[in-house]
């Protein structure tokens, strides 16, 4: 674990990696989030969770680039930003934080037209089993509609999923 630890994102990932790795040791963690503390994805109660933990959030910073001494991350250059006219732009002032260990914890998209499959939403249309518009194909988690991004939720659909693969491969009807 690093001693100078920055988390980028804002969601509920972000928090996660920033308080376990002052859990684990870490003297320093911020967390930089390119946004206001009302727009990141993670609830006000684990925002104050980590800030307890002695996480330091920032707001409306944006990562440009990690620093190196060609062997190790000495730090990570961040552009200020903010809302103009509805879109999120860099105002132009730069920063740099000391850190020796980066995480990038943003989330993700979906990089895909479906490949086939019935997407709604940006996610992977599934019905209450996790069954896709594909037969003999289950999705679940937050790439598929109605998932959170919440690993407890991703862990019950993937059970739900497999109750309904074990009927479907025992020759049931749900394909």
């Amino acid at each position: 674990m690093g001693r100078r630890v920055v988390v980028i994102g804002g969601g509920m990932t972000a928090v996660d990696a920033a308080v376990q790795s002052k859990l684990l040791g870490a003297e320093e963690v911020t967390m930089v989030y390119r946004r206001g503390k009302e727009h990141m994805n993670a609830s006000e109660f684990e925002q104050d969770t980590a800030a307890a933990k002695g996480v330091t959030i920032r707001h409306w910073m944006a990562p440009k680039r990690v620093l190196t001494d060609g062997q190790k991350v000495t730090g990570i250059e961040l552009a200020y930003t903010a809302p103009v006219d509805g879109k999120l732009v860099e105002t132009g002032e730069i920063t740099t934080i000391a850190a020796d260990q980066v995480f990038k914890a943003i989330g993700q998209t979906l990089a895909s037209d479906g490949g086939g499959l019935a997407l709604l939403g940006g996610k992977i249309a599934v019905d209450e089993q996790g069954r896709t518009s594909l037969t003999g194909v289950w999705a679940g988690g937050d790439c598929a509609t109605g998932g959170d991004d919440l690993t407890v939720t991703a862990v019950a659909e993937g059970r739900d999923a497999a109750e309904s693969i074990h009927t479907f491969l025992a020759g049931g009807s749900n394909g």
